[in-house]
């Protein structure tokens, strides 16, 4: 029990550290792949990565780059706590003896287990963050100017009242659920690559399987590359979950997580799956070494 306490522990430090440094760079992220393909003759809405940043912040100033950070902090606790509890009891599961450290192989089983928990929470709250990211790139899509588009663009209040909509008229729970398949789908491999990759690297700087005397720097860096390579890997399966999560209710584009696929390949081709690939992966570096970092040394101080 004293264990799971901890890892319970080290887990929330380390999502806040990494919630604090990334949620810029998602936002982009998702306005970037939510924002509908422009009519033939038209510009899109974002032409890339830095003109939503620039646009962002003209239209909705710095807060606006920290739009839907409610909903993943409000439940940062809880999801990095079942992220890295279950990690940590899977770990004592598939060790051969007490005390030995995992192999890579056994860290991918350990983090692909612990993604299975992870995605029933990360389901409702990517939905409720994206709904909040990607009003703005979505209004303006259509027609209407002036005080009319400014209603229009901002469609929910905050994270609470994407919940009471979502709750009221898409279906109950079954719509916060909205996208569970392509979550599942990132968040299963992502994170067997993740704490694989990131065991690997561990492994190789310290010249072997005892990793314990790395100092902070090897730690970032492992930490880093492991969430780059989880992302590498998943990205199109994000870019499908986004699009379905976003997707009007009443009047749908897709059917499922497979039409959006086909849909998006068909209309913007394999670039369309990649859509703000660019500030996702600037994100996962320095996010994904604070949370492991923070990890770390919060697990090594509890003892």
């Amino acid at each position: 029990m004293g264990d799971v306490v901890k890892d319970l522990t080290a887990g929330t430090v380390g999502g806040a550290a990494q919630l604090i440094c990334g949620h810029p760079f998602d936002t982009i992220k998702v306005k970037l792949q939510s924002q509908p393909a422009p009519v033939p003759g038209q510009a899109p809405k974002y032409s890339g990565a830095i003109d939503a940043v620039k646009k962002t912040l003209a239209a909705e100033g710095p807060r606006g780059l920290y739009k839907g950070m409610g909903a993943p902090l409000a439940t940062v606790a809880a999801f990095n706590a079942v992220l890295f509890t279950v990690r940590g009891q899977m770990e004592s599961l598939v060790r051969t003896q007490p005390g030995v450290p995992l192999t890579v192989s056994q860290q991918f089983v350990c983090g692909a287990g612990a993604g299975v928990a992870v995605s029933f929470l990360a389901c409702p709250t990517e939905l409720v963050k994206c709904r909040l990211q990607a009003q703005s790139a979505l209004a303006g899509t259509g027609t209407g100017t002036g005080t009319a588009a400014a209603v229009a663009a901002v469609k929910y209040g905050g994270p609470m009242d994407v919940a009471r909509q979502v709750l009221r008229s898409e279906g109950g729970m079954r719509g916060l659920f909205k996208g569970l398949l392509p979550t599942m789908g990132r968040e299963i491999p992502g994170n067997a690559i993740m704490f694989g990759v990131y065991e690997a690297i561990k492994q190789m700087l310290a010249g072997g399987p005892d990793t314990s005397g790395l100092g902070r720097g090897s730690l970032i860096l492992a930490g880093g590359l492991a969430g780059a390579s989880f992302w590498f890997i998943v990205y199109p399966t994000d870019v499908v979950k986004s699009v379905i999560q976003v997707d009007d209710y009443k009047n749908p584009k897709f059917s499922g997580s497979l039409d959006a696929f086909r849909k998006i390949k068909a209309s913007e081709g394999f670039k369309g799956l990649y859509k703000g690939f660019g500030p996702a992966m600037a994100r996962s570096v320095p996010a994904n070494a604070a949370c492991f970092l923070a990890y770390e040394m919060t697990r090594s101080a509890l003892g």
